[in-house]
């Protein structure tokens, strides 16, 4: 352990001098009534790390919160949203419009699946899904399948918090809190066996649970179903990577019965499995992409949908005159987003920073395996720059050694996430192999010495 690194007591004095009032703010996603009793800030970033209050180092293992893939602080980004806001600082895109938002779609499109070159702009990830979910409904109309009104999600599967997309996604506590869930959607199962524990990339079995649509479409009837949406991996139940061949039946089966494939790769976008897509790197083209996170590096909120030219020209040139599509966002396509959208993909052009994850993708894959041998992992799960370490819940406390893990680890100057007993690992892209090892040996020490 780092001898800087307090933890416990220590750490509350650290904070004592520079917590301001944590009072007002609801926090999301968070134990609230811990969190204002144990407080953990960050301050500031750069590179590799952030800083707390009062400048020690914190190694980031997660890119913020899947999203930072360029690193912190990129100056090219920062001085586009400043010049931005000096020019424009908003303008609506209701019957209006501006250069920026028209020039990032453009880009965005040539780095997506052949013919998926319609973008629509969001604010987040759990809009674009929600987006996704209209527009495949709004398709499946305007081509006279009215009746194909149900949506199919995938058990752990998130898909964001909005109403459409909890109800999608099948990750039970975001969505039993709320009785209230968009009728008529059902689910295919996750993508994980144990009998595929500490596969290496792709399990090579398992093709076959994409067959369980069949089942689905014979329950419902085949022109009920409106659309499927699936995360390629589903990163934030804790990376359940699809077998070899899934991905590929899914979409021979959709295209059979005329349902809209939909991929969510708010996570998976921009370099993070080595590729601009995950449908890149699969080798699958859906009829719906959704983004987020990467898009900007992070450094402001925006999300984007990219349509295939199909569905686009149905919806389009089949409505009446006026509006076509009846949704949308005050901030599509905000000026200051659209800027650091554009900055951060010169960054990774200019960085070959996907190229680069594709080919650090073998070591992290190493490392990650490393921890195979502890006593509390049951299972490490890896795609691209991608990881999950399962441990071994404690009895009667399921999530309560990750949530210690977790609070040690950021005590001892390493940044993770955790989702009930599932580390989750996915460090931006420029990180370098002496810090994969320090991440995983870091890991490896709290692991042991946590009970």
């Amino acid at each position: 352990m780092t001898s800087q690194s307090p933890s416990g007591e220590a750490a509350r004095r650290e904070l004592a001098n520079s917590t301001p009032d944590l009072s007002a703010f609801w926090m999301p996603f968070t134990n609230n009534r811990f969190f204002k009793e144990n407080p953990r800030l960050l301050a500031s970033a750069e590179g590799m790390y952030y800083r707390t209050p009062t400048g020690r180092p914190i190694l980031d293992g997660v890119a913020g919160l899947w999203c930072v893939n360029a690193g912190h602080g990129r100056r090219e980004i920062v001085e586009a949203i400043q010049e931005q806001a000096a020019i424009l600082d908003f303008a609506p895109t209701f019957q209006l419009g501006h250069p920026k938002a028209f020039e990032l779609c453009t880009r965005l499109a040539a780095i997506m699946p052949e013919g998926m070159d319609r973008i629509f702009l969001t604010n987040s990830g759990s809009e674009s899904a929600d987006t996704a979910l209209k527009i495949a409904l709004a398709y499946q109309r305007a081509r006279g399948q009215g009746g194909r009104f149900r949506l199919i999600g995938r058990a752990r599967g998130y898909h964001g918090v909005n109403f459409g997309g909890m109800s999608m996604g099948g990750i039970g506590g975001n969505r039993n809190a709320f009785q209230a869930q968009v009728w008529g959607v059902d689910h295919l199962s996750a993508t994980y066996s144990p009998q595929a524990a500490f596969s290496r990339g792709q399990p090579k079995a398992g093709a076959d649970m994409a067959d369980e649509l069949e089942r689905l479409v014979a329950l419902h009837g085949p022109d009920s179903i409106a659309a499927v949406m699936v995360e390629p991996v589903a990163g934030s139940t804790g990376v359940l990577v699809p077998p070899e061949g899934y991905l590929q039946r899914l979409r021979e089966l959709t295209a059979k019965h005329g349902i809209v494939l939909i991929f969510d790769e708010v996570i998976t976008a921009f370099g993070r499995l080595g590729g601009a897509t995950a449908a890149e790197v699969f080798g699958v083209v859906p009829d719906i992409l959704t983004m987020a996170k990467g898009l900007t590096n992070g450094a402001a909120p925006m999300g984007a949908v990219a349509v295939s030219r199909i569905l686009h020209d149905q919806i389009v040139d089949s409505a009446a005159p006026g509006i076509e599509l009846f949704h949308g966002y005050t901030y599509s396509g905000h000026p200051l987003c659209a800027a650091a959208g554009l900055a951060t993909l010169d960054l990774y052009e200019r960085e070959q920073l996907f190229q680069r994850a594709a080919a650090l993708a073998p070591y992290w894959e190493d490392a990650a395996h490393s921890l195979r041998e502890r006593t509390k992992v049951i299972d490490v799960r890896n795609i691209g720059l991608v990881a999950g370490i399962e441990l071994q819940p404690r009895p009667g406390a399921p999530g309560a050694r990750a949530m210690e893990i977790f609070h040690r680890c950021f005590d001892e100057g390493l940044l993770i996430r955790v989702t009930g007993d599932i580390i989750a690992l996915s460090p931006p892209l420029i990180v370098e192999t002496a810090q994969i090892d320090e991440i995983f040996g870091r890991l490896a020490q709290v692991i042991d010495e946590t009970p």
